[in-house]
């Protein structure tokens, strides 16, 4: 196994050490008590983003009922609505929340007639901050025991076969070694994914054939690390932004406190941080939707309506960066 890397942790945390000062928002007098911040974030940067359906069909379409995914706040994400294009007159719309890491907008329209125009967009200023870890990861341990919630992140989601025999052997190769702590031991699995596949664009792929073919883009090696994790009982799971993924896993510190901490799986190489400025749009890989009957690895659009004939009604369905909005 390369354990060559332990001189960059030890560089990353003199770096980060030095950066835990930034975040210092107590007293002398309130240190003694005040909990210590297991993540930082910096450098926040603003953009602004149009989430939304337009339809101009070629044909009169009615009842017609459309999802899409909007931005919703996290640690390192704040959100703020700053515009909306809707007619009120004629679309109804309400927001869901779907295991509480992603937002919905659905909508129902009664009629669109043949060469009208329909729009429903909603345009976010979102600020997005760069992720490091504070805490000396050497405190930070695997839960012994989850609740329901996190059992969610444990099992097998679609295309992450954590189950697969392939995977589980590979897992048990990596537990065998001795670690100096459980931080140690999910840098390991992060190298070893990033060793064994190499990323190569293409179909998605399940977990188990990227590690079987050792060929896979930021989809699969994502869920070839998340898998691993489970293996290993840590709580894992993908985190979606526009034309990207990574993962994050769980750990407790000393006061049994969990915490989600991200890596890049694919690209540069990033341990317990992040870099990305693009907004999350969902966290997660095993989402139950009424649209669909089985689950869903990723929360896209949905469309259905009634046509008048058998043309595409040819939605278009907006996640674009736009500029600023006054």
């Amino acid at each position: 196994m390369n354990f060559t890397n332990l001189s960059r942790r030890d560089a990353a945390w003199i770096a980060t050490a030095s950066l835990a000062q930034t975040f210092a928002s107590v007293s002398a007098d309130e240190a003694s008590t005040a909990p210590v911040a297991a993540l930082g974030y910096t450098d926040p940067k603003t953009s602004y983003w149009k989430f939304g359906l337009i339809l101009k069909p070629p044909v009169t379409c009615s009842n017609i009922y459309a999802t899409f995914p909007v931005l919703r706040e996290w640690e390192e994400q704040k959100v703020r609505l700053v515009d909306e294009t809707i007619d009120p007159t004629t679309t109804r719309y309400e927001k869901r929340t779907l295991q509480a890491t992603i937002d919905q907008i659905r909508l129902t329209i009664p009629r669109v007639r043949a060469g009208e125009r329909a729009e429903v967009t909603f345009t976010y200023e979102v600020t997005r901050s760069k992720i490091q870890t504070l805490i000396e990861r050497e405190a930070l341990s695997i839960p012994k025991r989850v609740d329901r919630e996190l059992k969610f992140y444990l099992g097998n989601s679609p295309n992450i076969d954590s189950s697969h025999p392939m995977i589980r052997k590979a897992s048990r190769e990596l537990a065998g070694f001795e670690y100096d702590s459980d931080w140690a031991r999910l840098e390991d699995i992060y190298d070893y994914v990033r060793d064994k596949v190499r990323y190569v664009e293409g179909p998605i792929r399940r977990a188990s054939d990227a590690l079987r073919t050792g060929e896979g883009d930021c989809e699969d090696m994502t869920s070839l690390f998340v898998a691993m994790c489970r293996n290993a009982g840590v709580p894992a799971r993908m985190v979606w932004i526009p034309g990207h993924c990574y993962p994050e896993f769980y750990l407790i510190d000393e006061d049994k406190n969990g915490h989600w901490f991200p890596c890049q799986a694919a690209g540069t190489r990033a341990f317990g941080e992040m870099p990305e400025e693009r907004p999350v749009i969902q966290k997660g890989d095993k989402f139950k939707v009424p649209e669909s009957r089985k689950p869903l690895r990723y929360v896209s659009e949905f469309f259905r309506c009634d046509r008048s004939g058998s043309k595409d009604p040819s939605p278009v369905f907006l996640m674009k960066k736009v500029p600023a909005v006054s």
